[in-house]
C-alpha cells in the first residue's frame, strides 16, 4: 500500500482542526457530524470495510486505530470548505476487530475537480494513539472504481461529479499517478440503488 499524502484537509491537527481528539469521533457510523451540529450527509449510501494486516507477516493487525474521512456529495469536507465549515460529517475512528477489519457507515463521496474520487484514512498502533495525537504509521487514499462512480453519480444530487470525473483518470491523478491505483482500488459490492460497499485490505 502506498504511501500519500492526507491532503489539505485532514482534521488530525496537522493542518488546522483535530477533530481526533472530540468526543464522539469514536464511531462507525460518520454520515451525521456530532456535537454542536447533528446534520446528516446525503448520498448513495456507502458502506466501507478495511482490512489492516501486517505487510511482513501476513498477520492481522488486530486492536490498530483506523481515522477515515472523505468529502460530501457536493465535494465539500467537513471543518474546512466554507459550506461544510460548521459540520464534522463523514470522519470517525475506529478499533480494528479480531480479524484486523474495520467497518464505516458513509456516502458515496463526489468527484471534485482534479481528483479522483476517492477516501482518505489514516492507521495507528492503536486507537489510543489515534484520538492522543499519537505516531501515524500509514496514510494513503483508497481509489473507488469508475464503473460504481459512473453508476452513483448518474442519481439525483451528484450532476457536477459526472463532468469531473470526465475530466480525470487514475493515471492522471496527482496522487495515484505514480502506479496508476492499482494497489489502492476498492473492491465494490452492490448497487447505486441500494447502495455499494466498497472493501480493501491494507498492509502496513
Amino acid at each position: 500500500m502506498p504511501e500519500e499524502t492526507a491532503g489539505p484537509f485532514p482534521g488530525d491537527g496537522s493542518n488546522g482542526p483535530n477533530v481526533l481528539d472530540d468526543s464522539g469521533i469514536v464511531r462507525s457510523d460518520i454520515r451525521s457530524s456530532f456535537g454542536s451540529s447533528t446534520t446528516t450527509a446525503e448520498g448513495v449510501p456507502l458502506t466501507i470495510k478495511l482490512t489492516v494486516r501486517d505487510a511482513a507477516t501476513g498477520d492481522a493487525a488486530k486492536g490498530a486505530g483506523v481515522y477515515l474521512w472523505h468529502c460530501d456529495r457536493d465535494g465539500n469536507y467537513s471543518l474546512y470548505s466554507q459550506a461544510a465549515a460548521s459540520e464534522n460529517y463523514l470522519r470517525g475512528a475506529q478499533e480494528t476487530d479480531a480479524g484486523g477489519t474495520v467497518s464505516f457507515q458513509s456516502i458515496f463521496p463526489a468527484c471534485y475537480s482534479g481528483r479522483w474520487p476517492h477516501i482518505h484514512f489514516e492507521v495507528y498502533a492503536s486507537l489510543s494513539d489515534a484520538t492522543s495525537s499519537g505516531p501515524v504509521v500509514k496514510t494513503s487514499q483508497i481509489a473507488l472504481p469508475k464503473e460504481a462512480c459512473e453508476a452513483v453519480y448518474a442519481t439525483s444530487g451528484y450532476e457536477q461529479s459526472v463532468s469531473n470525473l470526465s475530466q480525470v483518470s487514475l493515471t492522471s491523478d496527482n496522487v495515484f499517478s505514480d502506479d496508476g491505483g492499482i494497489h489502492q482500488i476498492a473492491t465494490m459490492s452492490g448497487d447505486a440503488a441500494g447502495g455499494y460497499t466498497a472493501a480493501l485490505t491494507i498492509g502496513v
